[in-house]
């Protein structure tokens, strides 16, 4: 499929509308068809599928709900947008339930008809991406097929490569789970100690009074305990790489001693006075921004100009959410096969509901969510099964305003709980409000889809008048 010019089929009896239709979106970058009756359109789509399709419900013989009940039987992710009059939107609403992405009432905007083609470009072409995952060619790096194919991840897999064959110290920074652990060993494997040892040290994880041990090892009754005489990390990982994980952890006593080694090339043993040279080449990451931290005092100014020798970023998940629905397929895959089981897929509201939602523990948590609602499902991975709701990440600023007396025989999961569904339900109203009771654009401006939405407006009671 050519990205640049990707090919729209107009189905419509009404030929001055088809051909206005073909005129806008050709004016926009698309390939147009115009094809006026259903059966046409079915041979069509079977000889060579359009990327997007634009379906008119009333025409003579085989009327818009065949043609789209024919071709999901054809194609199952082809995207179909249905177009209705006015008083059609019961049909509309019908149609989306058997497998439309969306619809139009005419007349309809312009730019509204473009958006809504584009979305379900964008989403069509991200899910031929589950599919063609296990397709990817011999000469990709490794770590797409681990991170996904983003234009971001090519970027990371350019910087790692660059300094991989050099001997530069890397700063790694980046939030928690999104994959400093993966690149660090990356720049390992590409570099010329790859024949060397690997040690990763979390920072965060060891206590203080013991830290300094761990890293530069010691002698033989240097404090109590040390009955045995102990190699540190830095001797294990001799003619390797060290990655010290969480670097900002780190006290600044022993930050004094880590920038003394880097300068001497050599280590002193906790307790010992004889120096051990070193060949260790080093990675370290953090979660925070060490030049902030170096502002604030907390990190010493010195050592981070020593350590930042190169820096890459790695961005968080919803910074790169084109590979979302490619790492939600292959850790889908990898739970089929750890538990037995044959789940298919996502539902198109799960899939919704993966690149809407900000997944602020990144990767991490997208592996946890996955992993939890494969073992959950049946057929399909859904919406529900995911546990999951746009909203409830980080940088949501509203604050339930809690009125009379305190909670009372509540616990604070339970508060929360109430407080959000009461959040949503005022968002939802809203929005409704906005739209003069009209759920599709709603849906569309709040980036749910029309199922959601119908299910919600329901549950929560809320009163809307359509249009």
């Amino acid at each position: 499929m050519d990205e640049l010019s990707p090919r729209l089929l107009i189905v419509d009896d009404e030929i001055d509308h088809c051909a206005l239709l073909a005129h806008l979106m050709e004016r926009e970058g698309f390939k147009t068809t115009l094809l006026h009756d259903g059966e046409t359109a079915i041979r069509a789509i079977r000889a060579e599928p359009p990327d997007v399709v634009l379906l008119d419900i009333n025409m003579p013989g085989m009327d818009g709900m065949q043609v789209l009940k024919t071709a999901r039987e054809e194609n199952r992710e082809l995207p179909i947008i249905i177009i209705t009059g006015f008083a059609d939107i019961a049909g509309a609403v019908k149609a989306i339930q058997s497998g439309a992405n969306d619809y139009l009432s005419k007349p309809f905007d312009h730019q509204e008809l473009l958006k809504i083609v584009r979305q379900s470009l964008i989403r069509y072409r991200l899910r031929r991406q589950l599919r063609e995952q296990s397709e990817d060619s011999h000469e990709d790096h490794y770590l797409k097929k681990m991170m996904g194919p983003s234009e971001a991840v090519g970027r990371l897999i350019s910087d790692m490569t660059l300094v991989a064959h050099s001997d530069f110290t890397v700063v790694l920074s980046g939030e928690t789970g999104s994959g400093k652990d993966l690149i660090a060993r990356a720049i390992h494997q590409s570099s010329p100690r790859s024949q060397g040892p690997f040690v990763p040290v979390d920072c965060g994880a060891i206590p203080e009074s013991l830290l300094e041990s761990e890293l530069f090892g010691h002698e033989k009754g240097a404090f109590t305990g040390a009955i045995v005489q102990k190699p540190g990390k830095f001797e294990t990982a001799e003619r390797g790489t060290l990655f010290l994980d969480e670097i900002s952890n780190m006290p600044l006593s022993s930050q004094a001693k880590l920038l003394r080694t880097l300068q001497d090339k050599k280590i002193y043993r906790v307790g010992g006075s004889k120096p051990f040279k070193i060949d260790v080449r080093l990675v370290v990451a953090s979660n925070q921004d060490l030049q902030v931290l170096t502002s604030a005092g907390t990190f010493r100014r010195d050592l981070f100009f020593r350590l930042n020798e190169f820096t890459i970023h790695i961005p968080p998940l919803r910074g790169r959410k084109e590979d979302i629905p490619y790492l939600a397929k292959r850790f889908l895959d990898a739970t089929n096969k750890e538990l037995k089981r044959k789940v298919r897929g996502f539902t198109e509201p799960a899939i919704d509901a993966l690149l809407h939602y900000n997944w602020p523990g990144n990767v991490r948590q997208l592996r946890s969510a996955i992993r939890r609602a494969v073992l959950l499902a049946d057929e399909m991975v859904t919406e529900e099964l995911l546990e999951i709701k746009p909203g409830e990440e980080p940088g949501l600023k509203f604050i339930p305003k809690v009125e009379g007396t305190p909670w009372k025989d509540m616990s604070l999961k339970e508060i929360v709980r109430c407080s959000t569904q009461s959040i949503e339900r005022e968002v939802i109203a809203q929005v409704l409000k906005h739209t003069g009771g009209n759920k599709a654009k709603a849906a569309r401006i709040l980036h749910i889809d029309y199922k959601t939405i119908h299910t919600k407006v329901k549950d929560y009671r809320i009163q809307s008048h359509e249009e």
